[in-house]
């Protein structure tokens, strides 16, 4: 059995891993774009899922390539789907990344409400499951196999796994960008009392990985 990881998931150094108001305009929040953009947008790896030629190599690409290998199943917040809140008004959002999404695995998306599964290009389907998140790890490990689960966030989600201690790994992007205000990752979380522990940090000049790992129990 593959790990339960959260890979590469960029948090300001005041610990906001999202600014506030996500819409379409601003997936991130209104100045939370400045994340993924500090150190991210500019690699080889990500230009590549957006179809563009070229893009930086060395440590941030390295890792942000590493973080897409070997992973047989995804599970998103709604809000990681797109900015749509409430009962679906029809099957028009697709997601954020168009006809070829980068997941190519099935993707399980958390929501409340109900909506018939989305088969995309390049071996995408996005499942939405409305029993919660054991209910989408279930169905995540039935169809991973040996490959990793990858939990993609948001920030909501990404806390509900640390707190309930299913994470394995939960690996870091911190670039020197402030916030100010937004949602944040750690607030209430008692990361050593859940286990969690530092196992490995590194830096670039765009941004500081730091990788924790849970103990066995």
């Amino acid at each position: 059995m593959g790990k339960v990881r959260t890979s590469v998931f960029t948090v300001s150094i005041d610990g906001f891993g999202a600014a506030l108001n996500q819409s379409l305009e601003h997936p991130f929040g209104v100045g939370g774009l400045a994340l993924p953009a500090a150190w991210f947008f500019e690699t080889r790896t990500f230009r590549a899922m957006t179809g563009q030629d070229g893009g930086t190599t060395g440590l941030d690409d390295e890792i942000a390539r590493k973080s897409m290998e070997g992973i047989g199943a995804w599970i998103l917040g709604r809000n990681m789907f797109g900015p749509i809140r409430g009962p679906w008004p029809d099957d028009a959002w697709k997601g954020w990344w168009g006809d070829n999404p980068p997941y190519h695995t099935p993707v399980f998306v958390l929501t409340h409400h109900a909506r018939p599964d989305i088969e995309m290009e390049g071996g995408t389907t996005f499942h939405f499951v409305t029993d919660g998140m054991l209910a989408a790890l279930e169905r995540a490990r039935a169809v991973a196999g040996d490959k990793d689960i990858r939990v993609g966030g948001g920030v909501s989600v990404v806390r509900q796994f640390l707190q309930a201690r299913l994470l394995d790994e939960l690996q870091l992007v911190l670039p020197p960008v402030v916030l100010g205000a937004g949602e944040s990752l750690f607030a209430g979380i008692d990361l050593p009392a859940l286990g969690y522990a530092v196992v490995s940090h590194v830096a670039s000049p765009h941004a500081t990985h730091v990788t924790f790992a849970r103990k066995a129990s």
